[in-house]
């Protein structure tokens, strides 16, 4: 009796309104919590890679240099390559070369430090770092410094080699162009033959003075022009200073002109011909060249490239996700 009681209740309480809809709910409540908890753990994953991966770089990069600095020879040349253009983005950065003039100097077995140049220029300000540095350096360290020039060394980058004790070149080098631009492009002649009108709004009177679609005025070409010529006296004065007796001034010398390497020993700008090797050899008086040059490594390459790809997978991730989530 109590038996059949109970199955009839039970039967009742199935069909009973409202119940599927509960189950229905504890299932959805419960999916949620699911997906909440695997979206969780993806987060938490993606964070133990990122540290793994920065971790791996940093030991990499440290263990790199120690073993670089740790099975160097006794007595070597330290040499640090200055290639393609010099700028804050670019492998010639005046943080890293600075770093690498560091490491080269603090190494008691360099006898000097040999700069490899092979750059068109680039920016001032980096050039004007790294000159500071290598001048602060060679005083504190006392060790001297070659320059080493490939193809080209001019602009900025003859702006660094000039701290350099001595500058050695090919015949065929091009060096030079100690001299300062800021160019751009106008295209207000273009826009009047086509009919567009350019629209530029600013807070104040010569904020939009580079724009290439306005033509700039009187004083403010002289303004710009004022700003390049000062820039261009700091650039004469690092040369003098650096140079010396042994400049030969004409009147082109300054005038952003560049020369060939045989020129610019004729006219002080480099001392003699040499290569990386024979400065080594016959200068320093040793064979062994140590390379000082700061570079990306493996790992700092793979953390770039699979931190795009991370990043990527992590916002798609995390928008698949939303619906679900709310």
């Amino acid at each position: 009796m109590n038996d059949d009681t109970s199955a009839n209740t039970s039967a009742i309480d199935k069909a009973a309104p409202g119940h599927w809809e509960r189950e229905t709910l504890e299932r959805l409540v419960m999916a949620q919590l699911d997906e909440q908890r695997a979206a969780r753990r993806w987060r938490i994953g993606f964070r133990i890679f990122w540290s793994l991966l920065v971790l791996t770089a940093v030991w990499f990069s440290f263990h790199q240099n120690k073993a670089a600095t740790s099975n160097n020879p006794a007595s070597h040349t330290a040499m640090i390559s200055i290639q393609g253009e010099i700028d804050a983005d670019a492998n010639a950065n005046a943080e890293w070369i600075m770093d690498s003039l560091r490491q080269a100097f603090e190494d008691e077995g360099a006898q000097a430090i040999v700069l490899l140049i092979n750059s068109p220029g680039g920016s001032p300000v980096q050039a004007g770092m790294i000159n500071d540095e290598i001048r602060r350096l060679k005083a504190l360290h006392q060790k001297p410094v070659y320059v080493v020039v490939e193809e080209t060394c001019a602009s900025a980058a003859y702006y660094i080699a000039v701290a350099g004790d001595q500058i050695f070149v090919d015949k065929a080098s091009i060096v030079g162009s100690i001299g300062v631009l800021m160019d751009g492009f106008g295209f207000t002649d273009l826009m009047d033959k086509v009919g567009v009108e350019r629209r530029l709004m600013t807070a104040g009177e010569n904020k939009g003075f580079l724009d290439p679609f306005s033509t700039p005025s009187r004083p403010q070409r002289a303004h710009a022009q004022a700003l390049l010529d000062q820039i261009h006296q700091q650039f004469i004065k690092v040369v003098r200073d650096g140079r010396g007796d042994r400049l030969k001034e004409t009147p082109d010398v300054f005038s952003g002109l560049f020369w060939s390497g045989e020129q610019a020993i004729a006219l002080g700008l480099a001392d003699n011909f040499g290569t990386l090797d024979s400065v080594a050899r016959d200068v320093v008086k040793a064979e062994d060249i140590v390379d000082y040059t700061r570079q990306d490594n493996v790992a700092e390459r793979l953390a770039k490239r699979f931190g795009a790809a991370m990043g990527e997978a992590m916002v798609k991730t995390s928008l698949s996700l939303m619906p679900s989530l709310r």
